[in-house]
């Protein structure tokens, strides 16, 4: 793993607009507490009493635990981390059946989720925001299915079958200042119609279930860490046109 210097927009900008991910779940701590009973009213009293001042303790640490997870979490999300905090990754987290998001900002479904970034972000039109967006979106790959090392992609009415292997992550360092990875994977036999590298940006630098993803493909290694522009991405295609809009405009 090597830290590479990227110039161009940052993953940051890109895949905020879009939604993630994310990608968080804090750890839930439960105390299971009993108290014995006894003939002494005021002994039984006396344990209630312990035992709820020892539960309120125990829930506001959760609270505090789960708020400082949250916050560094977030910090993530926005590509700011060390690079200790970096972990390799499996190709299990993005296994799934995937659909593009693409054909949804064709049909005009995700109209509604540039008025509001219009509106809320105010960096853009809503017409240039869907111009931004088209150009990242686009692809002819419609659907992605990852089963096992097996990635499969579905392009005009074709499929392409093939297993990668890990090749490890990059760190990629914009200009604005912040930072994403890029975790790679390389096909192990060539075949036809199928990429040599995959890289799989999705706003996490360690292993998580992925809940969508921006989805970089090619054959030379190095050049697609240098593409910033266009970033097909997928959701679950168990999802409807109305549920990512809505999904996308909740982050």
């Amino acid at each position: 793993m090597k830290v590479l210097f990227l110039k161009g927009l940052s993953i940051l900008a890109i895949s905020s607009l879009v939604a993630c991910q994310t990608t968080d779940s804090s750890e839930d701590e439960s105390a299971d507490e009993r108290t014995t009973s006894s003939s002494v009213v005021e002994d039984s009293f006396e344990k209630k009493e312990q035992t709820s001042g020892s539960h309120t303790h125990e829930s506001e640490h959760e609270h505090e635990h789960s708020h400082s997870h949250n916050e560094e979490t977030e910090k993530i999300y926005e590509g700011y981390f060390e690079d200790s905090q970096v972990k390799d990754r499996s190709l299990s987290d993005w296994e799934g059946d995937w659909q593009s998001v693409y054909p949804y900002l064709q049909d005009g479904t995700l109209n509604e989720v540039f008025a509001y970034k219009a509106e809320h972000e105010g960096d853009m039109t809503a017409e240039e925001y869907k111009e931004y967006y088209n150009d990242g979106y686009q692809t002819d790959v419609d659907r992605i299915l990852i089963q096992d090392d097996t990635v499969t992609f579905f392009k005009n009415g074709k499929e392409y079958s093939g297993n990668y292997i890990n090749d490890g992550y990059e760190i990629l360092t914009y200009d604005a200042g912040n930072r994403g990875v890029r975790y790679i994977f390389k096909l192990e036999e060539e075949s036809e119609g199928l990429p040599g590298y995959i890289q799989f940006s999705d706003h996490s630098i360690y292993p998580n279930v992925a809940s969508h993803y921006h989805l970089y493909w090619g054959h030379n290694r190095d050049a697609l860490l240098d593409e910033v522009i266009n970033w097909p991405t997928y959701y679950p295609s168990r999802m409807d046109g109305h549920d990512i809009s809505h999904e996308m405009m909740s982050h």
